[in-house]
């Protein structure tokens, strides 16, 4: 005997219950089922599928207000946090489920944040590598851990961000890695030979003790004179360098009226 109570409420509170309100003669529901099935079983320990029938179940087809079917809630903590209805693709359900399904390491992720913040990145580090070797696809701790070794392991970032499966989310984030590491990474020898190339270097070397107002004044100066140096590489290290700030931060605010009028 299916006791919804027990099943989805009760255990909401314990594990994020999918709950799927399907009929016999539904077609949509029918495509859409086995679908569910397959990322339930993917996903097992961070949620669980129910199935109700609602040729069998009206009156919590009608408590929960389902107008039409297939109609897919998210049960978290005895409510409904989060929904979709209709047969959707198995990609489009699976970045839903990134959004919707409560991170179980949120608190632990924020309290890595604060550490970093205070500038405790021991153990931040050390926090974060637990973190990870319970949810190896943790995206916010890897963005943050990333983050956190670009400067003194930027060959470790690269890996890092390469895990993070391009997240839309963090695309912005994945890029200013990218581009930082490889200068950080790059051999002197490997930049281009030209008058340009000692005040490049120079930036470089500012970057690495993490001397960024240093490192933006310098790219600054390469972008007045060679505009393509590097493959336009000062324009990208100081756009790179800025979003790593981020746009309130004094440094991003000193230099990037100078730097918008320099190309």
């Amino acid at each position: 005997m299916f006791d919804f109570q027990v099943e989805v409420i009760e255990q909401s509170h314990i594990l994020p219950v999918l709950v799927d309100f399907w009929a016999e003669w539904c077609a949509p529901c029918r495509m859409l089922g086995p679908v569910l099935e397959k990322l339930a079983a993917k996903y097992e320990g961070s949620w669980s599928l129910v199935k109700i029938n609602t040729g069998e179940f009206p009156d919590f087809a009608e408590q929960y207000q389902v107008r039409s079917i297939p109609d897919v809630k998210l049960f978290v903590d005895g409510g409904v946090v989060d929904g979709f209805s209709g047969a959707l693709s198995e990609y489009q359900i699976e970045q839903w489920l990134k959004k919707a399904i409560p991170d179980p390491y949120a608190n632990a992720v924020a309290l890595a944040e604060t550490l970093v913040a205070d500038g405790r990145k021991d153990e931040a580090k050390h926090l974060l590598e637990e973190i990870l070797e319970e949810s190896p696809d943790n995206v916010k701790a890897l963005a943050l851990q990333a983050r956190m070794l670009l400067f003194s392991e930027p060959e470790e970032a690269l890996r890092l961000i390469a895990l993070m499966n391009d997240e839309p989310d963090f695309a912005e984030f994945s890029e200013t890695v990218r581009v930082i590491s490889r200068l950080l990474i790059q051999n002197e020898g490997d930049f281009p030979d030209s008058p340009e190339r000692d005040s490049y270097l120079a930036a470089i070397a500012a970057i690495k003790r993490e001397d960024f107002s240093q490192a933006i004044e310098l790219f600054i100066q390469v972008l007045r004179a060679n505009r393509y140096y590097d493959d336009d590489g000062s324009r990208k290290a100081c756009i790179a360098l800025f979003r790593y700030l981020g746009q309130e931060h004094p440094v991003t605010l000193s230099h990037r009226r100078v730097f918008d009028r320099s190309f």
